[in-house]
């Protein structure tokens, strides 16, 4: 799946082998706009599948976390203005999972993850105006981490995505990404 990806601020550092894609970030990475900080920061990585209309996607992020807001998770995109990112967000020393929702401007929601944050599943479902985002540790069980309005479009960009703020050099290895129909589950169906 990665093949038909294209990068929204390509890193310096990154390769496709074996079905994964491994990224080094940049310096002074970012996706926020406006909300508490007062500043617009597009300069995240993200590497974007364009799908048109509703659909599932999921990937596996595994990386390891050392300076604060080093962040990599999954992102769908529409424009500059309207995004969702997700995943795992370093914050007061700890771990956190967490998703930051724009449309026009950020919110951040951000909970302390209890599991391995070096090694997780994100999975997003986008159908009729409506997004749920589940999170798994194993790739099997996928319980429930946020449901948003969000806007439709015709053509969406979804993919792996990673930040630094306040840094370079987080290495990620992203894997099992996979983008089809919306699955159909019920709410609460954590397979």
């Amino acid at each position: 799946m990665f093949e038909s990806c294209s990068w929204h601020n390509e890193p310096r550092q990154w390769s496709l082998d074996d079905g994964a894609l491994t990224v080094r970030s940049d310096e002074k990475t970012d996706f926020w706009r406006d909300t508490y900080y007062g500043f617009t920061r597009d300069s995240g990585h993200f590497f974007g599948h364009a799908w048109a209309g509703d659909f599932t996607a999921s990937l596996r992020v595994q990386a390891r976390y050392e300076a604060l807001y080093d962040q990599a998770g999954i992102m769908v995109r529409i424009d500059e203005k309207n995004w969702i990112k997700a995943g795992i967000e370093l914050s007061d020393g700890a771990a956190c999972i967490g998703s930051v929702l724009t449309v026009d401007r950020s919110d951040w929601s951000t909970s302390i993850y209890a599991s391995d944050p070096s090694d997780f599943y994100l999975r997003v479902t986008v159908q009729a105006g409506v997004l749920r985002l589940q999170s798994s540790t194993d790739g099997i069980r996928w319980p429930l981490l946020r449901l948003c309005p969000f806007p439709k479009a015709s053509t969406y960009r979804v993919g792996p995505m990673l930040c630094t703020p306040e840094r370079q050099g987080l290495d990620v290895k992203f894997s099992n990404f996979e983008i089809g129909p919306p699955n159909g589950k019920a709410l609460h169906d954590l397979t």
